[in-house]
């Protein structure tokens, strides 16, 4: 069994943690595995976007359909009205749901300004620019029928009409840079809500009495911008290398190429062959002593570089009094993104803040790590470096 006095920090003693804390640093791997996933702020984003999207659309329909005269009594226009009042304000909010999140989540270098101003984003500058102009009109629409009785009705009917080009924009925004755009089912979704405005358009239309030209000229505006918008897909979106072409910042594609190497490899469920160097940042947790005097140093760490994933650093020992710990056990685990196994193991060298530890996962690989951890004693940050050397 290795040894060796780990030491946090320089005349540091040991942070007491709560029984709750204490619990949480025997998790072990499977708390790993499960934090290594796509976070929840990513999914949101997808979803209030596509959810905005379909929103949207239902409000342009219902406002389109409302200019229309009923005769019907089942359905009065008053209700088609109100109805799409109520729309926009949820599918409003579920924008903002959708931009909060989307900055939130730090995945892509998109911030606040980003979403406010369009084509300014490092990250595809275009299509991002389309959802923040979206944004902004679907903003003027908000404070403009808050200050409806002070604007006059013809400034905020004017404002009302220009925020249904929101719906046109919002459209080539989750197509163009949607993260799900490349899917079967966004571009059924996406095509499917350009069929029904289309069809709305054109039964408004036909109930038109202005002038036939001008009529006939709308109408095949509206069967075309379809059918050149499909035409626009397929040679976009659709096609290999969109990301690139769309602006997506290097460091991302290379991020997302690394994965998609890991993921080749997922049948031999292991790191590819070679060494790798990474950066590290995270957290630590030091537990109270047990009964038996045991204390716990509980460090999970982000792990980004060529190999990028999760790690989770469990030390156990009696506490010195230097404010270190002298190891008695050790486990480790690495969820590397890509690989279908978590590469387990111990600490084999303990020196100060350099930890080195052998690793093998499901499939009999090995990874080699070696630690070279610093963490701020005041908020028990961790950042660092890890070399590591993965074998067949």
């Amino acid at each position: 069994m290795a040894r060796g006095t780990w030491t946090p920090g320089s005349a540091r003693a040991l942070r007491r943690a709560d029984e709750h804390r204490f619990r949480l640093a025997g998790g072990g791997v499977s708390s790993l595995v499960a934090a290594s996933g796509p976070t929840a702020l990513w999914y949101l984003t997808r979803a209030t976007g596509v959810v905005a999207l379909l929103l949207l659309t239902a409000a342009v329909v219902l406002g389109v359909l409302s200019s229309i005269r009923w005769r019907r009594e089942r359905l009065p226009r008053f209700v088609v009205g109100g109805l799409h009042r109520n729309v926009t304000l949820l599918a409003i909010a579920l924008v903002v749901v959708h931009v909060v999140t989307t900055v939130a989540d730090g995945y892509a270098p998109v911030g606040l300004k980003d979403a406010l101003i369009p084509f300014l984003s490092p990250y595809r500058p275009v299509w991002l620019g389309l959802g923040a102009v979206a944004f902004d009109l679907l903003l003027a629409l908000v404070v403009t029928s808050l200050l409806r009785a002070r604007l006059g009705y013809r400034m905020w009917r004017a404002v009302h009409w220009l925020a249904y080009a929101s719906w046109p924009v919002a459209l080539l925004h989750s197509l163009g840079t949607g993260s799900d755009a490349r899917f079967g089912w966004m571009a059924f979704v996406g095509f499917a809500c350009l069929a029904l405005v289309a069809v709305s358009v054109l039964v408004r239309l036909g109930r038109s009495s202005a002038m036939p030209a001008p009529r006939i000229a709308a109408a095949a505006l509206t069967v075309v911008v379809p059918l050149v918008l499909f035409l626009w897909y397929q040679g976009g979106p659709q096609r290999r290398g969109w990301a690139a072409r769309a602006g997506t910042p290097g460091t991302l594609l290379r991020r997302a190429s690394a994965g998609s190497s890991a993921t080749s490899l997922a049948s031999a469920r292991s790191l590819p062959s070679g060494s790798f160097d990474a950066r590290l940042a995270g957290h630590a947790t030091n537990s109270a002593p047990r009964s038996d005097g045991l204390v716990t140093v509980d460090i999970v760490a982000h792990v980004q570089g060529r190999v990028h994933g999760k790690l989770r650093l469990m030390l156990w020992g009696v506490s010195t009094q230097s404010g270190g710990v002298a190891m008695t056990a050790s486990d480790v685990a690495f969820a590397a993104a890509g690989t279908s196994s978590v590469y387990t193991g111990r600490v084999v060298s303990l020196d100060g803040n350099r930890v080195a530890a052998q690793l093998t996962n499901a499939a009999g690989a090995r990874a080699d790590l070696t630690l070279d951890l610093r963490i701020d004693n005041a908020t028990d940050a961790v950042s660092g470096a890890l070399h590591g050397t993965a074998a067949q």
